[in-house]
């Protein structure tokens, strides 16, 4: 059996234990897991992210849970890339020098090793994806639908899986974030949820999505994104290009054409006027002339 068969293989497993919500013989499965090597495939398609990440939250075993964060934490990473040299350096501290040969010393380092290890693992706090404290708990029927919603929307795709994020507490956070802001939930407060909840359900732009489970979003910060800073890229793309479009056409209305004092304007009756021919019609037909005025910037046609 090789290694994604076997990593299949505890993947089943655990979707069964945290059906039954039992997590006896969670451990050896999890300590099975930290000597595979995982793929980003592997783990949008079996889903281990999301069994892991469950059986942690059950598990009153903090063996169990320290070691399901620290795997979760890793496989994180593979959403960033391989790891940075700076990290394999630290990697390298880590490990015993050839120059301790003795027995003695050897366990000596082992056992420091195992210890800094454990130490580092117990110490992560339970959201380590952010710094923010937890949100508080609302009786608010309205709110509390609100966080569900929201926090849905982070499950569209496979990211929340394959980060570990907590989506429903920094569903939470977003919505506890847009109640500050408006103190109530009235329209304003809906019609601001709805938009959060519609963009990170965008097939189109799922980076939005993966920022905000990653962090590199804020909850209080996505909750006051504007419509065009939720943009995905390619649509921030077409506007600033759109824009430019839009520039260039006012420019060249003012600067191309003909300078004439013959029409008239039908706004400010002035006639400093610019104008340009051009043949719309069939060849034996005359050209149309578009004239523009260059003192309010109307726009006509003269035929």
């Amino acid at each position: 059996m090789n290694d994604g068969e076997e990593i299949i293989r505890i993947a089943r497993k655990m979707e069964r234990m945290v059906q039954k919500k039992s997590t006896a013989g969670a451990l050896d499965l999890l300590r099975e897991l930290k000597n595979l090597p995982m793929t980003l495939e592997l783990l949008q398609s079996t889903r281990i992210g999301m069994s892991v990440n469950a059986i942690r939250k059950q598990s009153s075993d903090d063996d169990v849970t320290s070691l399901a964060k620290s795997l979760i934490k890793s496989w994180k990473k593979l959403l960033d890339g391989p790891s940075s040299d700076k990290d394999q350096e630290e990697k390298k501290k880590d490990q015993p020098t050839p120059s301790q040969n003795s027995p003695d010393a050897r366990e000596e380092s082992s056992s420091s090793s195992n210890s800094s290890s454990r130490k580092e693992e117990t110490s992560l706090p339970d959201n380590y994806l952010t710094s923010y404290p937890r949100a508080p708990s609302t009786s608010d029927p309205v709110r509390i639908k609100c966080r569900e919603l929201i926090s849905a929307a982070l499950k569209t795709g496979d990211d929340y899986i394959t980060i570990g994020a907590d989506d429903e507490e920094i569903g939470a956070q977003i919505e506890e974030a847009v109640f500050q802001e408006f103190k109530n939930t009235d329209a304003k407060y809906k019609n601001r949820v709805r938009s959060r909840i519609a963009n990170l359900k965008d097939a189109k732009n799922p980076n939005l999505r993966r920022s905000v489970l990653c962090g590199n979003i804020p909850p209080d910060a996505f909750a006051k994104m504007s419509a065009e800073e939720m943009a995905s890229d390619e649509l921030k793309e077409m506007r600033k290009n759109l824009t430019k479009e839009a520039i260039r056409e006012h420019q060249m209305a003012r600067t191309g054409g003909t300078q004439t004092d013959l029409f008239s304007c039908g706004k400010c009756k002035k006639k400093n006027c610019t104008y340009t021919q051009v043949q719309t019609r069939s060849a034996d037909e005359p050209m149309t002339t578009f004239v523009f005025c260059n003192e309010c910037g109307n726009r006509w046609k003269f035929c």
